[in-house]
């Protein structure tokens, strides 16, 4: 639908909206809510199909003022959460599917260089991973147990202290997105060149399959959702270098806002990666079968939720308007 037809269709809708809100006009807190939920439809519409344009800028102000009235008086939904990870968070991140492009691209590129400098240069890994490490891990190559740092903890504590840490690397790639989006790719390079380079160890040792069949078991999750993390940093770093219709402080708060709910988003699959790492990984002596089955089944997850799923919900918000 053109974005005049758009607003030929709904704009009296829009201005009953802004009359009640501007004349302070008594309606019922649900029927008010009622409104407001139309309202951020439309705008979740706009924002994809017309972003930057003065319909999104107009939408945005209305439901922007209509929040507060409407919070005053109307108790939060119970089915706020579900309807977070359901509906508002799939619609926005469909507008953010290029900086989780260029995130996964930078990454990956990274990753490749990770794996070019262990290949030619021989302290390479053991600079950037640490001597400690390699140490422990051709001890346990030795010992024929190549992935037993997996073994080390106990499940629980393990679980705990892995999903922690990860949470706390997609806080500082979000947090580093502060710095126009170069301190989040800052992260995706540390990320990948780590990533390179451990493989490679384990190539170089031809423990290539066994290493990536045992820790993509909760890599898979993991490593993607570090990815969408520092998709979250450069939405914020956009926001402070592309304003657009918006003032720079609106555009910010707007990149701030939208990032939060990215990262927030991560949340439960790093908890399912902790679990993965902390309980199932351990397990080194499981089926190739049972092992591929995770890690496929981990990555059609990732890819239908924050991929497929956010378009598909796009285009069917789209047939409803029109």
């Amino acid at each position: 639908m053109r974005e005049a037809a758009f607003v030929k269709q709904n704009k009296d809708k829009w201005l009953t909206f802004e009359n009640v809100l501007s004349n302070n006009i008594l309606i019922s807190p649900d029927e008010l809510s009622s409104l407001y939920i139309e309202i951020t439809d439309h705008l979740s519409y706009a924002k994809t199909f017309y972003p930057n344009s003065n319909t999104e800028a107009y939408l945005n102000g209305l439901a922007s003022s209509a929040h507060q009235k409407i919070y005053k008086t109307k108790k939060e939904s119970k089915n706020r959460l579900i309807t977070f990870f359901t509906h508002e968070f799939p619609l926005m991140f469909r507008q953010h599917h290029r900086e989780l492009l260029v995130a996964f691209l930078v990454f990956i590129l990274f990753v490749v260089i990770g794996a070019f400098s262990a290949a030619n240069e021989g302290d390479f890994v053991r600079s950037f991973l640490g001597d400690g490490y390699v140490n422990m891990t051709m001890e346990n190559i030795e010992k024929g147990d190549p992935m037993g740092v997996y073994k080390e903890q106990g499940e629980f504590n393990m679980f705990l202290g892995i999903t922690l840490n990860n949470i706390k690397v997609a806080l500082m790639a979000f947090a580093y997105g502060i710095m126009l989006g170069i301190g989040s790719l800052f992260i995706m390079m540390q990320n990948g060149i780590m990533l390179g380079s451990f493989q490679y160890l384990f190539y170089e040792q031809g423990l290539l399959w066994q290493s990536a069949r045992t820790i993509w078991i909760h890599g898979t999750i993991e490593i993607s959702v570090i990815i969408i993390a520092g998709c979250s940093g450069l939405v914020l770093g956009n926001g402070m270098l592309f304003p657009g219709t918006y003032t720079r402080l609106e555009s910010f708060i707007k990149g701030v806002k939208n990032g939060l709910k990215i990262l927030v988003s991560t949340i439960p699959f790093f908890i399912i990666a902790g679990f993965l790492e902390g309980f199932v990984t351990r397990h080194t002596e499981m089926p190739d079968w049972l092992a591929i089955s995770i890690i496929i089944s981990s990555l059609a997850l990732i890819i239908f939720y924050y991929i497929i799923y956010p378009i598909k919900l796009s285009k069917k918000e789209k047939l409803k308007q029109e």
